[in-house]
Order: structure tokens, then C-alpha cells, then sequence
């Protein structure tokens, strides 16, 4: 069994009137079934209203399926007495770092879960400083969060979660409300996280250039899970993404233009370097056929090419 097996997950909101009586049911994730194995680093792509944070919250155990089931290191979120264990094994990371930062200096508030947890005062310590150097915050280790940038409040976020060791990390649109830098530095934040700890990261977005280096992407629509594959495999499909209302890498939809005006490149490139060692290719086959077609074009006059051509012939005589 993988670290977060679902079959069948479904989940209703509940739409209630001002007497608190039922009015009308939103069904927002709807007949999922997915497995990720540990270790694995995956992506849930969705525009807003997809179902993609209904389902993160799930893994969390912040929800309980109408329908269907999620277990996450073996345990069944649906039963009370497992939530304390599941929170332990997948610890979540929210949009607005603010929401989850509490403490008056960094170490201090990334400390708080252990401590909570009951981790002795020397192994709290060992473990804030590992989460801080992981996500490269350590230099920041007595500052006051309120003076930290969004994109280095957000990586104190990961690092407090961290700290509590679990098996896997939920970080549900972490960068929505960043600016481009400080996406670049908490992606690469849950990349080495991965790559370095092996922790299991589950990554909700809508930003398509965040997920490229991903183990395995699952697209979301109206609930529902309607493509999966690898980056490569998903981002092959750029009309699809886009009937679906999601943007492209601009370099995949570059590649995909210049694949539509006549050049034969391969589907799904992913980066810059990518297309350019696939335009060098084209551009060395080409001067190559070049090459051979001068050869042949030259060997027609009867001589052999590295031969010197012989005088010209004036009336039969020399």
C-alpha cells in the first residue's frame, strides 16, 4: 500500500440556510481514486473550484468523505481515533504563511509542534535547527517573522511542519500569494526536501511551471481526476490544458507553436535548455543534409569529391 491510497473519495458541501437547515449540496470532489508511493513527488493541477484543495484537506484529515475512502500510512482518515497519527505522517502547509506562523522568533515558532508533540527540549532543538538549514533558513533562526519576505515566512511554514517529521508534506498553493522569486525559493524549498530527505510531497497549484520536475501529475476537473501521467506525458496535451482553462510552461507552448508551423519536435518539452538542444538538433541534421546533397550535386559532373576536378575541355583537345 502506498503512503496515501484513496478509492472512491467523494466529499459534499453542504449549503446551509440562515436556520442552519440544509439547502442544496455542492458535490466538490467526486469518485477519486489515486496511490502515491513514498518518496514520490506529486502534483494536483486544477483551476480554482476543481476540487484539488478538497481533496489536499483530506489527506489531512481536515475532512472526512461522504463517500469512499483515504488512508494515508496505513490509517483510515475517516476514524476519529486515527487523525492524531495521520496529522503526525502528513503535515500541511497553507497558502497564507501568516495563518500558520505564530511564534515571536523563527526557531521558537518552528519549535511549537514538537513541543506539542511532547519531544524532549535537546531533540526539539536538534530538530529545529535540521528544518531550518533544510529549507535554508537557519541564518534567520532569531529574527521576528513579521520582518521575513512571503516567499521566507513560507519557507518557516515548511520548516515548523518539518520539524514534527513527517512522512509527507501537503503544500496546498503555497505560493499563491507570492511573488516570482519568492515561488522559485519555496518550490526549491520542497524540492530539496524531497530529492535531499526523501520526504513524500504532494503539491496543490495552478502554476504550470512549478510542477515540471514532478514525480507524477494528476490534473483536476469539477471534481474529478481527468488526466494523469508524467509532466511529460500531461503537458503533451496543450489544447486539452487548455479547454480544461489551464495555462502551459511558455516553453512548452513555444515548442508547441513551432511544432504547429512545420518543425518536427518531439511533444511535452518541459524547459528552455530542452528546446534549445532539440533546435540544435534540427539545426545540425539540416546542415548536414546540406552537406550531402552539395556532395552528391558535385560527384554528378563525373569526378570523385577530394579529387582535384580536371581542366576544362575546349573542342575535344586540352
Amino acid at each position: 500500500m502506498g503512503i496515501i491510497e484513496s478509492s472512491h473519495l467523494s466529499y459534499d458541501y453542504v449549503k446551509l440556510n440562515e436556520e442552519g437547515n440544509a439547502e442544496g449540496v455542492t458535490r466538490a470532489v467526486d469518485d477519486v481514486s489515486l496511490s502515491v508511493e513514498p518518496g514520490q513527488f506529486i502534483a494536483i493541477l486544477g483551476h480554482n473550484g476543481s476540487g484539488k484543495s478538497t481533496l489536499a484537506r483530506h489527506i489531512n484529515a481536515l475532512l472526512v468523505p461522504t463517500e469512499g475512502s483515504i488512508f494515508v500510512d496505513g490509517k483510515d482518515t475517516a476514524k476519529e481515533e486515527n487523525v492524531w497519527d495521520v496529522r503526525q505522517s502528513a503535515g500541511m502547509v497553507f497558502q497564507n504563511p501568516d495563518n500558520q506562523i505564530i511564534g515571536q522568533v523563527v526557531e521558537e515558532d518552528v519549535g511549537f509542534g514538537p513541543e506539542n508533540m511532547g519531544v524532549p527540549t535537546k531533540e526539539i532543538w536538534e530538530r529545529v535547527e535540521e528544518s531550518l538549514r533544510a529549507v535554508g533558513m537557519y541564518a534567520y533562526r532569531k529574527h521576528s517573522p513579521n520582518k521575513l519576505s512571503g516567499g521566507q515566512k513560507q519557507r518557516v511554514s515548511i520548516a515548523g511542519v518539518l520539524a514534527m517529521h513527517p512522512k509527507c508534506i501537503v503544500l496546498d498553493e503555497p505560493t499563491a500569494m507570492l511573488d516570482p522569486d519568492g515561488r522559485k525559493s519555496v518550490i526549491r524549498a520542497a524540492r530539496a526536501l524531497n530529492d535531499v530527505e526523501r520526504v513524500t510531497v504532494i503539491l496543490i497549484t495552478h502554476y504550470m511551471e512549478e510542477v515540471i520536475y514532478a514525480d507524477r501529475v494528476f490534473v483536476m476537473d469539477k471534481g474529478r481526476i481527468v488526466m494523469q501521467g508524467t509532466p511529460r506525458e500531461v503537458f503533451s496535451h496543450v489544447e486539452q490544458l487548455k479547454a480544461l482553462r489551464l495555462d502551459v510552461p511558455q516553453v512548452t507552448l513555444l515548442a508547441y507553436a513551432l511544432q504547429k508551423s512545420g518543425l518536427p519536435l518531439p511533444d511535452g518539452i518541459l524547459t528552455a535548455e530542452e528546446l534549445e538542444l532539440e533546435l540544435k538538433k534540427l539545426r545540425d541534421r539540416k546542415n548536414a543534409a546540406g552537406g550531402a546533397a552539395g556532395a552528391k550535386e558535385a560527384g554528378a559532373d563525373g569526378w570523385n569529391v577530394g579529387e582535384e576536378e580536371p581542366d576544362a575541355v575546349d573542342g575535344g583537345t586540352a
